[in-house]
């Protein structure tokens, strides 16, 4: 039987998504076993972000001041606005670079059966935030599942009701991938957004 201090290791790692209870005691071993520097250099680390890390004021990131660097960024183009799910969804985005708008980061989408609704996920936020006169474009940059698909077509409700240009991100059969291995829905999209 573990004892408390490691159990208690071990319930606190499995918060993270896609670690089950062995791979939680699995990381929780590794840790005290053979690397208790890096442990407490991880521990060091989440108290510094918690500490630290807060929401950007404009765009609801992740940042340490009021508003993040990239909504301060002169060379940004502030007519586009892009609409992505979360910090992360962000980071890929910005990691392509081919974008050089700003944007604005739900932190989640909209989920019925969980109970999440567009008050959870900042929707009165981003409207507001979208009709300030200068963005001209709202790119719906959110996942392409079930949720996605919901938020992304409700939120494009809103803002077309408010006169905004809104696109979706375009879908469709991955690069260097071949036909037979591509599932049937991506397909089917890429058909009908074909161009």
């Amino acid at each position: 039987m573990a004892e408390p201090a490691l159990d208690g290791l071990i319930e606190a790692l499995r918060r993270l998504p896609g670690v089950g209870v062995k791979s939680a005691q699995r990381l929780a071993f590794h840790l005290l076993q053979h690397d208790r520097d890096g442990a407490k250099r991880l521990a060091r680390a989440l108290d510094d972000a918690v500490a630290k890390t807060r929401h950007c004021a404009r765009c609801h990131t992740f940042t340490e001041g009021e508003v993040c660097a990239t909504c301060l960024d002169p060379r940004r183009d502030a007519r586009l606005l892009c609409v992505v799910e979360s910090p992360a969804d962000q980071a890929a985005l910005e990691r392509s670079g081919s974008y050089a708008g700003l944007y604005f980061v739900l932190m989640g989408r909209l989920s019925p059966l969980d109970g999440v609704g567009a008050q959870d996920i900042g929707a009165a936020e981003l409207l507001e935030r979208a009709s300030d006169g200068v963005v001209q474009e709202v790119i719906l940059a959110t996942s392409f599942t079930a949720e996605g698909e919901v938020t992304a077509h409700a939120l494009a409700q809103a803002l077309r009701a408010r006169g905004l240009k809104v696109t979706r991100l375009a879908r469709g059969v991955p690069a260097g991938s071949e036909l037979e291995y591509v599932d049937l829905g991506t397909i089917a999209h890429a058909l009908v957004d074909r161009r």
